[in-house]
Order: C-alpha cells, then sequence, then structure tokens
C-alpha cells in the first residue's frame, strides 16, 4: 500500500521513537498534510520537521479530531494519562496501533473501546531505519488496515508479524531489549581486551568496529549466523580456541535463555 494513501494518521507522541517514525513516513512518501501529531513538548528540531512537512501539532487531543490510524508512540508508564481524551477519536474505522511495551491490547480497549487494534514492538535501531517490529493485530483489523500498518512500519526496518499477543512478550524480549545485549557484548569484549593487555581506548574501539561490521556483514550475506560463524573459524585455530569457551554447556547459550526468559517474564508483569 501507497504511503501517500493512508488516510488521515493521528501520531500520539513525538520523542525519540515516535518522531523517527514521523521523520521516517514523511521521508517516505506520507503527506504532511495527512498527519496529526499530539505532543505536548516536542523537541525545536521535530517542530521544524513537522511546520516544514505541513503536519498539524497540537499540544492536547481535540474534539474535532478523528484518525484512520491512531499510532500511540508514548511510554507505557504515560498511558493511564494519555489515553481516555483519545477515545472521541476513534471510530468504525479507525485503527490503534501502540508500541508501548507491555501494555496489552485489552488494557487499550479498556480506554478506547473495541477498537481495530495492533501491538507492534519496534526496537531502538528504528531510529536509523534499521529496526525489526514484531506486530500482532486483532482480529478486528481488516486486510486493508494491516497492510496499512504494515507499510509504517516498515519504514523503520522489517516487520514479523506474529500469531498471538503472547508472542509480543517474547519479541520484546529477543529484538525490543536486544540492541542492549549487544552494546553490552562490546562492553565485555572491550574490557576483555583491556585485561588482555590493551590501552581501554583501543579496546572498546576494536569491539565496536568488530560488532558494527559483523553486524552488516550479517545483514548482507544470504547466509545465516551459523554458517558465518564457521567461514571465519579455522580447525584449531585462535576463534575455535574462544568459541570452545563461549559455546560449552555452561557458555554462552544457558546465559541468553535465562537473560530472555527474565526478559519475557517482566514484560509480562508489565502488562498484568
Amino acid at each position: 500500500m501507497a504511503l501517500a494513501q493512508l488516510g488521515s494518521i493521528v501520531l500520539i507522541g513525538a520523542g525519540n521513537m515516535g518522531g523517527a517514525m514521523l521523520s521516517g513516513w514523511l521521508k517516505n512518501g506520507v503527506p504532511g498534510s495527512s498527519v496529526t501529531v499530539i505532543d505536548p513538548s516536542p523537541s525545536e528540531a521535530m517542530k521544524l520537521t513537522i511546520a516544514e512537512a505541513g503536519a498539524r501539532h497540537f499540544a492536547a487531543p481535540t474534539n474535532e479530531l478523528a484518525a484512520d490510524i491512531l499510532f500511540l508512540a508514548v511510554k507505557p508508564q504515560l498511558m493511564d494519562a494519555v489515553l481516555p481524551p483519545l477515545k472521541p477519536m476513534v471510530g468504525a474505522g479507525t485503527v490503534v496501533v501502540s508500541v508501548a511495551a507491555g501494555k496489552t491490547l485489552s488494557y487499550l480497549q479498556g480506554y478506547l473501546g473495541d477498537a481495530a487494534m495492533v501491538r507492534a514492538m519496534p526496537n531502538t535501531p528504528a531510529m536509523i531505519g534499521r529496526g525489526v517490529t514484531g506486530a500482532y493485530a486483532n482480529p478486528k483489523v481488516t486486510e486493508a488496515q494491516r497492510e496499512a500498518v504494515q507499510a509504517l512500519l516498515k519504514v523503520s526496518g522489517p516487520v514479523e508479524w506474529v500469531a498471538s499477543e503472547a508472542d509480543i512478550d517474547a519479541v520484546t524480549a529477543v529484538s525490543g531489549s536486544g540492541p542492549a545485549y549487544v552494546f553490552y557484548l562490546v562492553e565485555c569484549m572491550a574490557e576483555a581486551g583491556r585485561k588482555a593487555g590493551l590501552p581501554a581506548d583501543l579496546a572498546m574501539r576494536l569491539a565496536r568496529e568488530t560488532v558494527s561490521g559483523a553486524g552488516e556483514l550479517l545483514h548482507q550475506s544470504p547466509d545465516d549466523a551459523s554458517k558465518l560463524r564457521q567461514n571465519v573459524t579455522s580447525p584449531g585455530g585462535t576463534t575455535a580456541a574462544a568459541l570452545s569457551v563461549l559455546m560449552a554447556e555452561d557458555g554462552m547459550q544457558p546465559l541468553f535463555d535465562k537473560a530472555i526468559a527474565a526478559a519475557r517474564k517482566r514484560a509480562e508483569e508489565l502488562g498484568s
């Protein structure tokens, strides 16, 4: 579906994630005239983006607003205050899209009614167009609405639809929180390099560029991760020596199993 044909879009929240999505929409063909942004205090840069695009901006919802797509991009802890005034703009043809972690569709329906809804979980690389988003649509979402939401989410990277809302908690644990795991990997590699005798700043540069370069190779290569790993692992070599530790029974896999389980449990708790 063409981004220029999505109807009226009301974006609630133009902070880091909401602002990044808005910028992506505008760059990819969403007419500014079809977008309304509701945010009490957008940054000066975001104000300029909104004005230059010809979009509308309100500090708070107004009664005359209606939305074909109501996009909720506010922090979960703000939802109780943000949602009540939005119900008048949710009509029979509205699809509500939420990117708030842990907030279930039943929670949203408590404020906005029994509407077509999509719960989505992007991650922070969406801010540079390299994210990935998991999404779940409730049964009220039509095929046309799903295509419209797909088009909006896709400007930030691939979109993966899941079969049940419960799967969104696992998506949150793997990809939603996942960038932090990668950043911590860089920290750990750099610290290990320092302990091996390298200057701390050099160890950090090496670790940072190695992880970002490996990520780009993974992005561009048709091979899966295990094949790429095998390609750089010579039998009896240095990489094999390191992997014998990382891939041991008490190595990275059980640690990641515990980490993902902890993140998923917390996502479930936030939604209860």
